[in-house]
């Protein structure tokens, strides 16, 4: 038969796209036909696609043909026929700016004229909140439709009624939403209803932020804590202490920067970790089998990168080192290609890539990553799951012949997989993902792709820089008025690969490993922070210590209140305890008239007082009197602490002074020297300060919500951070000298790294907190509410509530083995609290 019989007695689907005209048969068997709108003059080309149902390249037949196509439905022939007339004018123009204004109008003229048909809604009581355009994105295809969300629902109605006429999500089973860029302009929107990271249940893109960012915010009114939950710290800290892991962090993060495995131009990015294709046995605990995380791709090869920077030297601005991404298209389907080939013939124009040029070995492709002059790609997340079958040939695709005359088939694995190779290489993938090796340089490698590595002069120092249009905010699309000019960008950022979203902008703190105190380190800092974590205890009795202590915070949502005192005049301002437990002491502000707060108590016998004379007053419990007065700042003391015969002290006056003071010459009533040993200066009053459990560090707050870091040993600043909007009112050093919590008048509880100075979370609470213990997990605090609260720092949620004091909670004492709580309130009560099993 003809061209013209074959098609004309053969029911099936006709699609209008922009460029094209496409019959699709109800016969798996038959050929779907593509006829380019820009030869409708006379049929001279027609596409013959997936004939018999196998996917090939695409058949090219020349010649006069005619085609008729016969409507099912009569009454929408003369929309069909308008629709096409247009289209193929468009096709005709000779600019492809232009092209591309006619069909847009065309389409915006066709969504003016139609709705949302709300005979769709589920039910009848349904009320809708909101009515807009926008496309539905999948890989290389966006289909134009309107959007409807009620109380209930959202949904997508596409004007071609492809794939479903409606598309329709219960809002109460939407899991995650996700703000996505699209061309590097914020109009995407991808909605997730299961725990899968990366297949969501749609994306789509907007023709204004508005209506995306309404959208968004509606949805998340039906998530309970989206906002704070789903944050780049957040994720960071359940990370960093292990409660992820390396590739569900990695997801996390893609998420976050806008990775899609929608959008083909903004997939999933993930690292080459292993650099051994060769052995026939994978050494995990053999460094020199992993890649350098510090370095990207393209800076592995020493050689290779000097001469990329001889010709980036020379390079007029704007200079870009790689020429090529590290993530684009055209990479991800070259890893997929055994998978998702009508993908790859259509971003190729029906043809597959030469057959030398395809994904054939795993070995050779890491080689050729190395010497290859424009090869810098990273690998796709699919290389650290569990389905192998992007590795193999399953749909026995002609992909060609090689030029050694092997058919291209199954990618060779390296020869230690064994086994099942392509489940064994997966399973060996994720172990060394997850290895100690890398976990404790992946952080490295997220500075490169999300973090502060990312641009700037930390990306020129780090052999970072891409083409400039593949950064976000590099150039506005829209403002281009050229529209041959403006294609061409949106083109390029489009097939040529986008960096992703920067999520840090400093460097990311590394993961806490069972074996991080064996990092070597030339930083004083880190030593400070090894010191502590490399001395574990080798006495059994402190071991059961650290079983209770896990056990009561575990149950402290128990802490059940045993008896509360009213011993003092005004308000409670500090509360401290023996080492032994045995005696608690509390002050207020009625011993004197302008007492400050009094916090520590660090030996038996003496403790400290406050005052606002500027003074530290000595006191003898044994004999109930002043044994010694030190005179050292210019303004009211806020803080002491004491820990092996120094004393420090926090001031007002914007100093912190670190004298020496032993303990028993007070205890033997000699008059104590004092030898001020520093003195650290700050920009405004200190209203806080703690010691690191091993002594090493110290933190201090201050009244204009800055948080600084100190060296004891050297007495030297390591991080200033900017950290609350307000007055800083207590700090605290996880146990493992990792993280310091602090809490301000922002009404927020902050954890920062100490390692790096980065803020790892910001957790909002409804009320201000002024007080609280911790155990680097849960946070017990109290606040002007009166209540003693137990938070989940990791889901920033607060677990429990106690009722407490009538009043502000003031202060709070913890005793060693966690068992016990004591708090003070501006209700003048001091309240006795223990655990109730």
């Amino acid at each position: 038969p003809t061209l013209s019989e074959l098609i004309r007695y053969n029911q099936g689907s006709l699609k209008i796209c922009s460029k094209s005209v496409i019959f699709e048969p109800d016969e798996v068997n038959k050929p779907i036909l593509k006829i380019p709108l820009k030869d409708c003059k006379r049929i001279e080309a027609v596409y013959l696609i997936k004939e018999g149902d196998v996917v090939a390249p695409y058949k090219y037949e020349r010649g006069e043909r005619n085609v008729i196509f016969q409507l099912d439905m009569p009454l929408k022939t003369e929309d069909v026929v308008q629709t096409l007339l247009q289209l193929h004018r468009a096709s005709c123009l000779d600019k492809l700016g232009d092209q591309t204004a006619m069909i847009a109008a065309n389409l915006q003229s066709r969504l003016a004229r139609t709705s949302f048909d709300k005979n769709s809604f589920q039910s009848v009581t349904e009320r809708p909140h909101m009515e807009c355009e926008a496309e539905m994105v999948s890989p290389l295809v966006t289909n134009p439709g309107h959007v409807c969300i009620t109380d209930h629902n959202l949904y997508f109605q596409p004007l071609n009624s492809y794939p479903d006429s409606v598309v329709q999500i219960g809002l109460h089973s939407v899991r995650r939403i996700y703000k996505r860029r699209h061309g590097l302009r914020p109009l995407g929107l991808e909605v997730f209803c299961t725990e899968n990271d990366l297949c969501s249940d749609i994306y789509l893109k907007f023709y204004n932020t508005k209506d995306r960012d309404e959208l968004y915010y509606y949805i998340a009114t039906f998530l309970e804590n989206h906002i704070t939950e789903h944050t780049a710290e957040s994720y960071m800290l359940q990370w960093q202490r292990g409660h992820i892991s390396n590739y569900q962090y990695l997801l996390h993060l893609n998420n976050l920067a806008d990775r899609s495995v929608n959008d083909l131009s903004q997939y999933p990015v993930f690292p080459w970790v292993i650099s051994d294709y060769s052995s026939p046995q994978l050494d995990l605990l053999n460094p020199a089998s992993f890649r350098d995380l510090s370095k990207p791709v393209g800076a592995l090869n020493t050689e290779r990168l000097e001469r990329l920077l001889e010709r980036y030297r020379d390079m007029p601005e704007p200079r870009f080192m790689y020429g090529s991404h590290y993530s684009s298209p055209g990479y991800v389907l070259f890893y997929l290609v055994r998978v998702a080939p009508e993908h790859m013939l259509c971003l190729q124009n029906g043809r597959y890539d030469h057959a030398d040029r395809m994904f054939n070995s795993v070995g050779e492709t890491w080689k050729n990553c190395l010497e290859g002059g424009t090869d810098f790609k990273e690998l796709i997340p699919e290389f650290y799951g569990t389905d192998s079958s992007f590795l193999k040939n399953l749909l026995s695709l002609n992909l060609g012949r090689r030029q050694g005359g092997g058919r291209v088939g199954d990618v060779e694995l390296p020869s230690w997989a064994s086994g099942s190779p392509s489940n064994d290489f997966l399973q060996k993938m994720r172990a060394a993902l997850e290895s100690q090796h890398v976990s404790e340089h992946l952080h490295e490698w997220i500075d490169l792709i999300f973090g502060y590595k990312q641009r700037g002069s930390e990306a020129v120092a780090a052999h970072n820089v891409f083409h400039p249009l593949t950064y976000e905010g590099v150039i506005d699309c829209d403002s281009i008025e050229d529209p041959d000019q403006k294609i061409a960008m949106l083109t390029q950022i489009l097939e040529f690969g986008q960096t992703p979203r920067q999520l840090f902008t400093t460097p990311h703190p590394q993961r806490i490993t069972p074996r991080f105190h064996s990092v070597s380190s030339g930083t004083s800092l880190m030593a400070c922070i090894l010191s502590y974590s490399a001395s574990p205890s080798l006495d059994s009795f402190e071991d059961l210590t650290e079983e209770s202590k896990t056990l009561a915070w575990s149950n402290m949502n128990k802490l059940a209140l045993q008896s509360s005192h009213k011993i003092h005049k005004e308000v409670v301002t500090g509360i401290a305890g023996t080492l032994s437990g045995t005696s608690i002491f509390s002050t207020s502000q009625a011993v004197y008239s302008s007492l400050l707060t009094f916090l520590s108590l660090f030996l038996f016998l003496f403790f400290f007082l406050c005052h606002i004379s500027l003074k530290r007053y000595f006191y003898s419990i044994a004999y109930g009197r002043r044994q010694d007065t030190l005179m050292g700042h210019d303004d009211a003391v806020s803080q002491v602490c004491w820990r092996d015969n120094q004393l420090y002290t926090a001031s007002w006056d914007s100093t912190i002074k670190v004298w020496k003071c032993v303990a028993a010459d007070i205890s033997s009533n000699k008059r104590a020297h004092f030898e001020l040993l520093a003195e650290l200066e700050h920009e405004s009053g200190v209203n806080t300060i703690a010691l690191s459990p091993a002594g090493t560090l110290l933190a201090s707050g201050t009244k204009e919500g800055s948080l600084s870091v100190w060296d004891i040993a050297s007495c030297s600043l390591l991080h200033q951070i900017a950290c609350h909007s307000g007055k800083i009112h207590q700090v605290a050093f996880s146990p493992d000298s990792r993280n310091i919590l602090s809490v301000g008048e922002d009404s927020c509880l902050k954890v920062t790294d100490v390692q790096t100075g980065m803020l790892l979370s910001t957790v909002p609470a409804e009320d201000e907190q002024r007080c609280f213990c911790w155990d680097g997990n849960t946070v017990l605090s109290g606040g002007q509410s009166g209540n003693l609260l137990i938070w989940d720092l990791l889901s920033s949620k607060v677990i429990h509530k106690i009722p407490a004091h009538s009043g502000p909670v003031t202060c709070i004492w913890m005793n060693e083995q966690c068992s016990s709580v004591i708090t003070g309130g501006e209700d003048k009560q001091i309240m006795f609290w223990k655990h109730q099993y």
